[in-house]
């Protein structure tokens, strides 16, 4: 019995137009393959170009629209003639916060044939899955300016820290950490300066904590969290943190493990309330975009997760396999990981490895 699921594609601008008609042709082939689902996509024109048309980066109704559909996968957004803080709320932000996903899930491993920069790092050493609290916190909106222009000019930027939004991503957290081989769980806060709304974190962590005693788990300082992921790496395994700091770390994390250009993201709505958005953390890349060699490989990996999620994990599995055997070629490595090969070399290759016999 083949199933049905409806995505909703959102390529975006820059690199994101090219990685996501890269992944839905690597998703054909493998539903091809497979015989078990059948992906709906209705694509979205939703972006900078539709923002400089109409004022607006999608329809006022453009949330509404989603929710018929079983996931989202998304591009990037952002364009060099549009400030970064119009188009990210006017978009991925917009959707994120009200579908409510409020659990990013980052996760990063050193893939087959990749070097990491650091030295003496062996492949299992480095993998983790970084949670980031994806509703409140440093990006809750809050705030405001005032006296503009004048020498007394002020802004304010509120982070917003609730007891229902930390629970939930601190609760979500341990159990993923349960789920993992390790069962470990670091909280990262920088409860010593930011005394409020963070030392509610630490408190929260330790009263969830009590229901996950499988869970080993300690507390790090943000800046502090820099040198463990750079001089001990193998120490780390599931990482939770705030809206701000799990953004800054995770694109870290990407970096240790060989580029930005292979790490993805998922946005969840944990519930199922609403549809869960998955996208690679890149961003637009302006500076490489139509040139062909963007690095397809984290819109693979994402693609992976919204299948898993989805609950396709076979298919999630053979995608992963694919994935990893096209790392483990250099002579399908983009420029991002010092290669020559171009963003339809890698999935022309990943499909023709979805075609072999299983």
């Amino acid at each position: 019995m083949t199933r049905n699921y409806r995505i909703a594609a959102i390529p975006g601008d820059g690199i994101g137009v090219e990685v996501i008609d890269a992944s839905l042709e690597v998703l054909t082939a493998l539903s091809q393959r497979t015989n078990t689902f059948h992906l709906d996509v209705t694509r979205f024109d939703w972006g900078s170009d539709r923002y400089r048309r109409t004022g607006t980066f999608m329809p006022d109704d453009g949330v509404d629209q989603l929710r018929a559909f079983d996931a989202i996968l998304f591009g990037a957004v952002g364009a060099p003639d549009v400030p970064d803080h119009v188009s990210l709320w006017g978009l991925r932000l917009a959707i994120c916060q009200r579908l409510d996903q409020f659990a990013n899930v980052r996760p990063t491993r050193i893939l087959p044939g990749i070097k990491s920069p650091l030295s003496g790092v062996a492949k299992g050493d480095l993998d983790w899955v970084i949670v980031r609290e994806n509703s409140e916190g440093e990006y809750s909106g809050q705030g405001g300016r005032s006296h503009r222009g004048q020498p007394h000019e002020v802004a304010t930027e509120v982070s917003i820290f609730t007891r229902t939004g930390v629970t939930r991503i601190m609760r979500f957290a341990f159990e993923l950490a349960s789920s993992r081989p390790r069962k470990k769980l670091t909280v990262v806060t920088k409860s010593n300066a930011q005394r409020h709304g963070l030392v509610l974190w630490d408190e929260i962590a330790a009263e969830v904590a009590q229901e996950f005693p499988d869970v080993t788990w300690d507390k790090m300082l943000v800046d502090a969290m820099t040198v463990r992921m750079v001089l001990h790496p193998k120490s780390l395994d599931t990482v939770v943190a705030t809206n701000l700091h799990a953004d800054i770390l995770s694109d870290l994390a990407a970096a240790l493990a060989g580029s930005i250009g292979i790490a993805p993201t998922a946005n969840l709505n944990p519930t199922g309330a609403a549809p869960s958005m998955f996208e690679p953390i890149h961003g637009s890349a302006f500076d490489i975009a139509g040139k062909g060699i963007a690095n397809p490989i984290a819109a693979f990996w994402t693609s992976a997760m919204m299948l898993d999620h989805l609950g396709e994990r076979d298919a999630a599995e053979a995608l992963m396999h694919a994935i990893m055997r096209a790392t483990d070629d250099p002579t399908l490595h983009t420029p991002d990981l010092g290669g020559m090969a171009t963003t339809h070399q890698v999935t022309s290759a990943i499909c023709a490895m979805l075609a072999e016999p299983t």
